[in-house]
């Protein structure tokens, strides 16, 4: 079909083949409503376990998204990265952010990787040190 006012082209079928989450507002929607936990307000070395469908990840916060990752086929020891944020697979991404149900796009020596999506995360508590 063709919007004579607009100059577009559009298709009710091809609207109908694009997941709703690879559109702006359906991201925005979908990201907003899972529960998670942005990276850029955690405290440097603050610590994160992150459980997804396939691994398990330990994310220890550097400063803002720098961070150092260990888990998974890509980071079998800690690994200084970039936790660039949170996708559902797609192109578009929720920056500095880890969302349960969305995968994370963790960036480091051998370039980028998305993960499987997340089930769980948790902030690792650290243990009160004593005077030796």
């Amino acid at each position: 079909m063709h919007d004579e006012g607009t100059g577009m082209f559009s298709s009710p079928l091809a609207e109908a083949m694009v997941p709703r989450v690879a559109m702006l507002d359906g991201f925005v929607d979908a990201a907003s409503a899972c529960h998670g936990i942005s990276v850029l307000d955690l405290e440097p070395l603050t610590v994160l376990r992150v459980d997804t469908r396939n691994s398990v990840y330990r994310i220890v916060i550097s400063q803002r998204t720098a961070v150092f990752v260990q888990g998974g086929q890509f980071f079998p020891e800690p690994s200084a990265a970039h936790l660039a944020g949170a996708t559902f697979g797609g192109s578009l991404l929720k920056i500095g952010w880890i969302g349960v149900g969305m995968r994370m796009e963790i960036c480091g020596d051998d370039g980028p990787i998305v993960t499987s999506p997340v089930q769980r995360i948790t902030v690792e508590r650290m243990q009160a040190s004593r005077p030796h």
